[in-house]
């Protein structure tokens, strides 16, 4: 009986499938270098120059350990899953590298060459985020099924697409390896592309922890007073207040305008409130 190739399984389980036996000394065989093509499909875009030239070291020392897993492309080969050792393998000087050949479909390749870059976490933040999406979008999934197929919790799927909100200049600088995912994940939640920019650089300038940057953004985000300015009084208005004020002996303030407001009469005793009641009703 087939196997099932459903959904949940993981890359592992994907390449145990695909691993066919009728390929030579089980399924393993050398191949010039220069007759494997890169996927064009690849979701990492860029690949650490540093890592790089370590995986290189080592391959001379020990040669290229796991095998690239390759389909067949006419006279050629196209890589599934293993570009960064072809690459190291390129580098190290090597000739040839040991592949193992699989036969399936454009939709299957595409596929594990994202769960393998996703599970091995050999992308940044923001190439994690868009083969997730193009993962969704090529074969129709929802976040849990993406969930299970990587191997990451849900919240953390969704936390990860999120980052493909933010301004372009952002996502670069989560890129460039500048801004971490975390500060990528709070400065999602900012509407406006040029805040969002302007607390980037901040973070940046001023080495902010996420914590830092989530302390600022709620202060940033408390509603502010606003004082209305007062209007001016006219002059019959002022001199209305001048001649109450004279006349009631105490202080008067008016809140409001000519239309509409508050007339507020001050009082500091018993006696004083008194003497403005009698003032302004006369002796009873």
């Amino acid at each position: 009986m087939a196997k099932n190739k459903g959904l949940g399984r993981g890359l592992d389980a994907l390449l145990d499938e695909l691993d066919a036996p009728e390929q030579p000394q089980n399924g393993t065989f050398e191949v010039d270098l220069y007759d494997l093509d890169t996927n064009p499909n690849q979701p990492r875009k860029t690949f650490d120059p540093d890592k790089l030239s370590e995986l290189a070291q080592s391959i001379k020392r020990h040669g290229v350990v796991q095998p690239i897993l390759v389909k067949k492309n006419g006279a050629r080969y196209t890589i599934v899953a293993g570009e960064r050792r072809y690459r190291a393998a390129r580098q190290a000087g090597l000739m040839t590298v040991p592949v193992v050949l699989t036969d399936i479909d454009e939709d299957a390749v595409m596929e594990i060459s994202l769960v393998e870059n996703i599970q091995r976490e050999n992308l940044n933040p923001i190439e994690e985020a868009a083969a997730l999406k193009l993962l969704m979008q090529q074969h129709d999934l929802t976040q849990e099924e993406v969930s299970e197929r990587v191997g990451k919790s849900r919240p953390a799927i969704a936390n990860a697409l999120r980052l493909l909100t933010l301004a372009k200049s952002v996502q670069k600088l989560i890129k460039d390896g500048r801004l971490s995912a975390g500060h990528g994940k709070m400065l999602a939640g900012v509407g406006d592309p040029r805040i969002q920019m302007e607390m980037a650089e901040k973070c940046v300038e001023g080495d902010w922890s996420v914590r830092r940057l989530e302390d600022e953004l709620r202060f940033a985000e408390m509603p502010k007073r606003r004082h209305k300015e007062k209007p001016e009084p006219t002059p019959e208005f002022r001199n209305a207040m001048h001649r109450m004020r004279a006349e009631l002996g105490t202080k008067v303030s008016v809140q409001g305008s000519e239309d509409k407001g508050k007339l507020i009469i001050h009082y500091y005793s018993r006696e004083d409130l008194d003497r403005i009641y009698r003032t302004i009703v006369g002796n009873e």
